[in-house]
C-alpha cells in the first residue's frame, strides 16, 4: 500500500499533513505515537471509510478510490477502535458478518468453516452460541476480532484491537497476528499503544505525531531512546533481555 501526498482536515484543524508512507506487504507493520497524532484518521483513509482532501492512496498499484466496494471488502479488512452493534446476535451471527463480502449473507460450506476456524482461533467455543449482549468489553473485543479474521482478507487493519484485552488474550493476539503474516502471507497494520508488543511482534514500526511522519523504520531502528524520547516527550529507558528491547517508562 502507497500513499503519496495524503491531507485531511476537520473544518479548519488540519488532521494529516502530506503523508507519504508505504505498507510493506507480508510484513506485521505498528503505528505507535501519542494521542491526536492522527493514526485513527489515517487508518479511516486506508480503509476509505473517510476520503481525505488531497492525495492518493494505492493498494498493489490501484488507486483505492477505484475498487468496488465489494472488491476492496475481499481484499482489506479493518476493526475500527470504536465498535457499537446493538443487536440480538450471537457470536457466531457476528463473526459470519466477515463472510457478507463473499456470500451476501447466503453462507456457504466455505464460509462456515471460515467462521468456526475464526472462533476456534480466538478461543470462542464456548461463547460461539452466547448473545453479544451478554458478552464483557474484553470478550466483544475479541468476537470483532474473529469478524475481521473470517473475511480473510490480504490486508488487515487494525487500530488499536488489544483494547479490554487481558494480557493472557493480548498477548495472544499477537501471536495469532503475527503467525498470519509469517505462515499465511497476510498483511497486518496495527495500532498500538503498548511499545513493548510493537518493539517485540512488529516487523515495521511508523511513528505518527502531530498529523506526520515522525519515523517509520525497521523496529530494532525505532525502539531506541533518542526517537522515542523525542516522539512521546518524555524520558524512555530500553533494556534488553534475551535479544529483544524492552521499553521502560514508569
Amino acid at each position: 500500500m502507497e500513499i503519496e501526498s495524503l491531507s485531511k482536515s476537520f473544518g479548519k484543524k488540519p488532521i494529516l499533513k502530506e503523508i507519504d508512507l508505504t505498507i510493506q506487504k507480508g510484513k506485521l507493520t505498528a503505528f505507535i505515537g501519542p494521542n491526536g497524532a492522527g493514526k485513527s484518521t489515517l487508518f479511516a483513509c486506508m480503509s476509505r471509510l473517510i476520503d481525505a482532501e488531497s492525495g492518493h492512496i494505492y493498494l498493489e498499484g490501484q488507486e483505492l478510490k477505484s475498487f468496488k466496494s465489494r472488491e476492496l471488502a475481499q481484499k482489506l479488512a479493518i476493526l475500527k477502535q470504536m465498535n457499537h452493534l446493538n443487536m440480538q446476535i450471537s457470536v457466531r451471527e457476528l463473526i459470519a458478518f466477515g463472510r457478507f463480502p463473499y456470500s451476501k449473507g447466503q453462507l456457504t460450506q466455505t464460509d462456515k468453516v471460515k467462521i468456526q476456524t475464526s472462533i476456534e482461533q480466538l478461543g470462542m467455543q464456548d461463547l460461539a452460541d452466547e448473545n453479544i449482549q451478554n458478552l464483557s468489553g474484553g470478550q466483544l473485543q475479541r468476537a470483532y476480532i474473529a469478524m475481521i479474521l473470517a473475511q480473510d482478507t490480504d490486508y488487515i487493519l487494525l487500530d488499536e484491537p488489544l483494547n479490554n484485552l487481558d494480557m493472557n488474550f493480548a498477548l495472544q493476539m499477537m501471536q495469532l497476528l503475527q503467525s498470519l503474516v509469517r505462515d499465511y502471507g497476510k498483511t497486518v497494520v496495527i495500532v498500538l499503544h503498548d511499545i513493548n508488543f510493537a518493539s517485540s511482534f512488529a516487523d515495521d514500526i511508523v511513528a505518527m505525531k502531530s498529523g506526520t511522519i515522525f519515523a517509520h523504520d525497521e523496529t530494532a531502528k525505532i525502539i531506541n531512546e533518542p526517537v522515542l524520547n523525542a516522539l512521546y516527550d518524555m524520558t524512555i529507558r530500553i533494556e534488553e533481555i534475551d535479544g529483544k528491547k524492552f521499553c521502560l517508562y514508569f
